[in-house]
């Protein structure tokens, strides 16, 4: 009887095998860097999925003629409280994706799991996670408690674990690493401290690190600024070779008495050499910000004309409610234009740089400032779609009141702040012009879903009441829509395999895959 109970559970555990594995799936996945350069339509191999950060898609199967008929392929439940804010890395048929202290391994053709990591639960901040990168066949994975994994792709298991920051003073750790060449660049998180930001290279082998750049000086410095956070993943241009990372506010965060000046080189967007990890340029979108404005919001990189002239172009829509256009190749201003209401400058300087106005700084009697705390967008990354030459965004126009006074001191946070209306607003900017044009509303207080386009005239997004949509890219009018039963906070991915277009999404704690039914 033992005997045959122990034969049957063998033929069950074999069965299991082949049901959640597809043929070839266990054999060792892994990311080259031409891959990395030029992503096939069956991967997804970074953050971004490419190196621009534009999250446009060629694919189009899905397009806007067949779109309504868009059905669910799979669903994977984490049952973790957590919400998924991560974007999937897809390899080899293999879906990569993460919540605080957990990776899943998951066919990306089923929907069935593959392995599952967890980390050992820490007392770093749980704010959230981006998602992993994957080198050969190594992934990277941040931690709350800064520190930085090595798994092995095929089965979860740890290469070896590597502490970044140190929590204990306020750091932690959240986004999605970046490789360039073998290189693995990661940024650190920590607003509630007066903590000096950094992005730091890394051995992808051996975990060593390559080199460190500071986006505000060392503890210690005379006159020193502070903050500077390099919370989400960069992007890279490798016919330049140079790195584009946006860096968070300064700290104390709402109080600017004690740091007079611009604060370099905080609220900016800076050009790192990677093999060096020297700063080639820089540009402040925010001098001197006393409103939590991170600048870390993508920098998408769009080669195309420009009035008329062909340009390597950074574009960014910062989290002060201003479009930026510029020369990627020197870090100059090509436009600066506001993409909803804005209050608290006193216009643009010759730079392309808003001024601040220093009457709407915060105050005891409170400032009424446009947009609010949470900004005109946030970590929800945007798309360039290139078929229509339209940047597009989640927006957030929106007014918040801004208290500061000697009580709070000059520590953290140093002050208070209140929203008092808001809505969302996915917007299509012409790039030319910073004209809007064309809008979507999403709700009251907004979505926090991410965009992706693809070549067939679609736009994939979200809404407030936790709607996945599709809309069109040529006038954001809605093609298709369905409910997912919780708040999205994810930007969607697309891939096809076998002949087959996916869009995946997520909201709350579970993962959509969607495709057209196959006949």
């Amino acid at each position: 009887m033992n005997f045959l109970k122990a034969a049957l559970l063998l033929a069950v555990s074999a069965l299991v095998m082949i049901a959640i594995a597809t043929p070839g799936m266990m054999l060792a996945q892994g990311a080259d860097e031409q891959m990395l350069l030029h992503p096939p339509a069956d991967s997804w191999p970074g953050y971004h999925g490419d190196y621009s950060g534009r999250r446009h898609s060629s694919l189009t199967q899905i397009a806007p003629q067949n779109v309504k008929n868009l059905a669910l392929a799979w669903a994977f439940q984490t049952d973790q409280i957590a919400q998924i804010k991560s974007s999937p890395l897809l390899v080899d048929g293999i879906l990569y994706f993460t919540v605080p202290e957990n990776i899943w391994a998951v066919d990306a053709r089923s929907g069935h799991q593959i392995w599952h990591y967890i980390y050992p639960r820490s007392q770093g901040e749980h704010i959230g996670h981006r998602g992993v990168a994957m080198y050969k066949g190594y992934l990277f994975f941040v931690t709350p408690d800064a520190h930085l994994v090595s798994l092995n792709a095929k089965d979860g298991t740890v290469r070896w674990n590597l502490q970044v920051a140190d929590a204990t003073k306020g750091y932690w750790t959240s986004m999605a690493p970046l490789i360039v060449g073998n290189r693995v660049l990661i940024g650190v998180s920590g607003d509630f401290d007066n903590l000096t930001g950094y992005i730091r290279s890394i051995d992808p082998e051996t975990g060593a690190t390559q080199w460190q750049w500071n986006s505000t000086p060392p503890a210690g410095t005379p006159n020193q600024t502070t903050g500077g956070m390099t919370w989400m993943t960069g992007t890279y241009d490798p016919d330049l070779n140079l790195v584009y990372w946006g860096t968070g506010n300064p700290t104390p965060v709402l109080k600017g008495s004690t740091r007079p000046g611009d604060n370099l080189y905080t609220c900016s967007i800076v050009a790192i050499n990677p093999d060096t990890g020297k700063m080639v340029w820089s540009f402040q979108v925010s001098p001197h910000d006393t409103h939590d404005w991170d600048a870390v919001e993508t920098p998408v990189l769009v080669d195309a004309d420009f009035h008329g002239e062909p340009k390597k172009m950074l574009m960014q829509t910062s989290r002060n409610g201003y479009f930026f256009v510029l020369d990627r190749t020197n870090g100059k201003s090509l436009l600066t234009a506001p993409f909803g209401p804005v209050n608290w400058s006193l216009g643009v300087d010759e730079q392309g740089r808003p001024i601040p106005n220093p009457a709407k700084e915060p105050a005891p009697d409170g400032r009424l400032i446009a947009p609010d705390e949470g900004g005109m967008t946030n970590y929800r990354s945007p798309s360039f779609d290139t078929r229509n030459g339209l940047f597009i965004v989640d927006a957030h126009p929106s007014y918040g009141i801004y208290f500061a006074k000697p009580a709070d001191g000059v520590y953290g946070w140093a002050g208070a702040d209140y929203g008092v209306w808001g809505k969302g607003v996915i917007e299509a900017i012409d790039y030319q012009t910073g004209k809007i044009r064309w809008s979507h509303e999403v709700g009251p207080e907004g979505s926090g879903a991410g965009v992706l386009t693809t070549d067939s005239g679609i736009t994939f997004t979200g809404d407030a009441q936790g709607n996945f949509l599709a809309l069109d890219s040529s006038d954001g009018k809605t093609l298709w829509h369905a409910g997912s039963g919780s708040h999205i906070v994810s930007s969607p991915i697309t891939y096809e395999l076998d002949g087959r277009q996916y869009l995946v999404t997520s909201s709350g704690g579970v993962v959509f895959a969607w495709a057209i039914p196959q006949a």
